[in-house]
């Protein structure tokens, strides 16, 4: 979507953009980490708080100086947050950066200069590991009905030619174009926010970075994994007080349905929608009946009603419920 953005800075090489929302205790980490990557890089920070109900805007005003600060009267959630920041952004490169995702020294340096020097890449994304060191989805292929389906059913041991959204089955140790990659860190290009803009604003959170690849892509530009430095990344922590949080294996949310349902409308059409809500229900039964012959918690059953609850009042996928 096509947003209003500051006019250029010849002296700013990156703007950090930072969404936060009830993480005032991952703050003071993120920003270390943040200022002990900056290197040689002139960068500027704007931090938006989605209406934290935590201690955040002290630990901001004591801890992250010289940042410019927006103030939201109400969570708009995460896409709409970013684009807020966009009329205040003036570097070359804007970064988007989760307050759970602490950069290594050398990581603004080293994706800027890989940016740099290949000018076909509109978006970049890095590796991902979590606290433990293990590999978390960071180089990521383009859900279907299918794919998505086959994944939530447990079928992907039966059908293993089928392209898996996060597929980590290989060696993360090489540049990759890929379809997309995740919000936590992520590089764009200013000439890509000029020409396509920044989020659907439709989507509250899950799916906006996934839909701005998709058009990214479609206007030309690369989406690339670089591998050589890496992100710690904690996740879901803004998510844990938002939604309908599901127990079940993959931690699907009401808002990650909802936001689902909108991706699949836009970009797979009604009949697309239809094939992965249908998909879906079967995918849950499948769930449900596994749950029920091996006397198992039952919450695989949750995201049935939510799923058809959001049908309608997404009115088919075409409008949000926030």
């Amino acid at each position: 979507m096509r947003l209003p953005i500051a006019m250029p800075s010849a002296t700013l090489d990156v703007s950090v953009v930072i969404v936060n929302y009830n993480t005032g205790h991952l703050l003071p980490e993120m920003w270390q980490c943040l200022q002990s990557a900056l290197g040689h890089l002139r960068v500027e920070t704007i931090i938006v708080d989605n209406a934290s109900r935590d201690d955040s805007i002290d630990v901001i005003n004591r801890v992250c100086t010289g940042a410019k600060l927006i103030v939201n009267d109400g969570n708009v959630g995460f896409g709409r947050a970013n684009n807020q920041a966009l009329e205040h952004v003036h570097g070359r490169y804007v970064l988007l950066l989760n307050t759970d995702a602490f950069v290594a020294p050398d990581t603004l340096t080293m994706t800027v200069g890989h940016m740099d020097n290949h000018p076909t890449v509109g978006i970049l994304g890095v590796k991902l590991v979590g606290r433990d060191g293990q590999m978390q989805p960071c180089c990521r292929y383009f859900p279907t009905p299918w794919n998505t389906f086959v994944a939530r059913s447990g079928l992907k041991r039966f059908l293993p030619v089928v392209k898996m959204v996060d597929e980590l089955d290989w060696t993360h140790d090489q540049v990759r174009l890929c379809d997309w990659v995740t919000g936590c860190y992520f590089l764009v290009r200013r000439e890509v926010i000029e020409g396509v803009g920044l989020f659907d604003p439709r989507y509250f959170l899950y799916c906006e970075e996934m839909d701005l690849c998709r058009t990214v892509k479609k206007a030309g530009w690369q989406i690339a994994f670089y591998p050589h430095t890496q992100v710690v990344h904690i996740g879901g922590e803004s998510a844990k007080t938002e939604g309908v949080a599901l127990t079940s294996g993959n931690q699907i949310s009401e808002l990650q349905i909802e936001s689902e349902l909108l991706y699949f409308r836009k970009h797979h059409g009604l009949l697309g929608l239809l094939q992965y809500v249908l998909l879906a229900f079967f995918g849950d039964t499948v769930n449900i009946f596994r749950a029920f012959i091996k006397h198992q918690d039952r919450t695989n059953a949750k995201p049935v009603g939510i799923r058809a609850s959001l049908l309608f009042r997404t009115r088919f996928g075409t409008s949000p419920t926030r």
